[in-house]
């Protein structure tokens, strides 16, 4: 039996969960996320505790347990604590600034590059060079910060561009000049 699907997962006071077949929606001081689920697990609130059980032994539903069970617990920590991204940009005269709800990236472009953030996700700035990325939902989380990362990635031969906070990027050897044998 999957380890990870058979962990019960707490559900804090001031959450509620509401579950309707394959349906599962999960409200709290945060917000609320809502997702449908593989019919052949079956979720269960059994006090303040979710359980996610599956039918049989065959492979796909092993595979799905542990997803389902990872996925209700990412919606439970969403709507109490919430997810966040931190970004940093690195290079010369490379920077960030906020626009309303949108985020103006100046990276090096002959334009600068206004990012509109996906429903659900807020964007802040701190000082000039780093991002943040926060909400909910920490798929889209996840998917707002790879778009911005991908505006200008990790330059691999200076390191300049946009960075997930605390990545390292492994710098190429530029060429060198190479001494004649004679």
């Amino acid at each position: 039996m999957s380890r990870v699907g058979r962990m019960p997962i707490a559900v804090p006071p001031g959450v509620a969960v509401e579950i309707k077949g394959s349906e599962v929606t999960v409200s709290g001081p945060k917000g609320k996320l809502s997702r449908s689920f593989n019919r052949e697990m079956t979720i269960a609130l059994e006090g303040s505790q979710l359980n996610v059980n599956r039918a049989n032994d065959e492979i796909t539903q092993r595979a799905q347990h542990g997803l389902t069970r990872t996925l209700l617990a990412n919606m439970v920590n969403g709507v109490t604590k919430g997810f966040e991204k931190s970004l940093e940009i690195v290079g010369v005269g490379y920077r960030a600034e906020k626009k309303g709800n949108n985020l103006v990236l100046r990276l090096g472009f002959s334009h600068p590059v206004e990012v509109v953030p996906l429903p659900g996700v807020s964007l802040n700035v701190e000082g000039d060079n780093r991002m943040k990325v926060s909400g909910i939902d920490k798929e889209v989380v996840g998917e707002m910060a790879a778009k911005i990362r991908a505006i200008r990635p990790p330059d691999s031969y200076k390191g300049k561009g946009i960075r997930y906070a605390g990545e390292t990027v492994r710098l190429k050897p530029g060429k060198s000049k190479q001494t004649a044998k004679k």
